[in-house]
């Protein structure tokens, strides 16, 4: 099976983090800037470079916005959990996405979450995103790094954390406390619900505590990607402090 990346910063991660790339489609005419360097890349690398009209490109686009290049890859890996989690550590972060259905948003989490320093991704092999060429370009490259585990079943993945010492930590408008007077030090598991319903139910039970983002306007909620994103920087914040 063959999967792509679209998008010039994508495919230049990829290239970076030496991705096995089988070709790369290029748009007819496009040879300066950024398309210059990939295409150095990728004859250093002696990948084949096939140049094609504009509607060939087009032809092949999942997000639309493949910005002249394509890279045809094998498909991403998935970890298992033990891979993606640090038993030793004092300290640790995982994002834990319940239902995120939304590939925009999934790619958002995952290029904030590597850029905040987690240790990876787990999301339901049902009902949510996967690494697509969406997901990739929405992440702008960090998919290629940051470790995503894919599992059957949420709920049991939780109680595997919390026996290896993590506290799950759901943000939620009903949470108990604001996020930033919440202890998120330490080993932390965040969830993330679905864009629609947030957290499920039965995960919300056996999150150790919820936390919430405060509201002032109208508007009652956040996109997934941003509440994400408060939460994730907010352990960095915590973490810094105690450094």
């Amino acid at each position: 099976m063959e999967n792509f990346i679209e998008g010039r910063n994508p495919v230049i991660e990829a290239l970076k983090s030496g991705r096995e790339i089988n070709k790369l489609l290029v748009q007819e005419g496009e040879r300066e800037g950024s398309i210059k360097k990939i295409i150095s890349m990728a004859s250093d690398r002696k990948i084949v470079i096939q140049y094609v009209s504009k509607s060939k490109i087009n032809s092949v686009t999942e997000s639309g916005n493949h910005q002249g290049v394509i890279a045809y890859v094998s498909p991403y890996r998935y970890y298992e959990l033990e891979e993606i989690i640090d038993e030793n550590a004092t300290n640790d972060m995982v994002i834990v996405c319940d239902e995120i259905t939304d590939p925009h948003n999934l790619g958002a989490i995952i290029r904030t979450a590597d850029a905040s320093g987690a240790s990876g991704i787990i999301i339901p092999k049902r009902r949510s995103a996967l690494l697509t060429p969406t997901v990739t370009k929405s992440s702008a490259g960090a998919a290629e790094y940051l470790k995503v585990c894919r599992v059957t079943n949420i709920s049991r993945t939780i109680d595997q954390l919390k026996e290896k010492g993590y506290w799950i930590v759901g943000a939620d408008m009903d949470g108990d406390k604001n996020y930033f007077d919440s202890d998120l030090t330490g080993k932390v598991a965040i969830v993330i619900g679905s864009e629609g319903n947030g957290i499920g139910n039965l995960i919300k039970k056996q999150c150790d505590f919820l936390v919430k983002i405060p509201m002032k306007g109208k508007v009652s909620s956040l996109n997934a990607s941003v509440a994400a994103s408060l939460l994730m920087y907010e352990v960095v914040r915590q973490l810094a402090l105690t450094d």
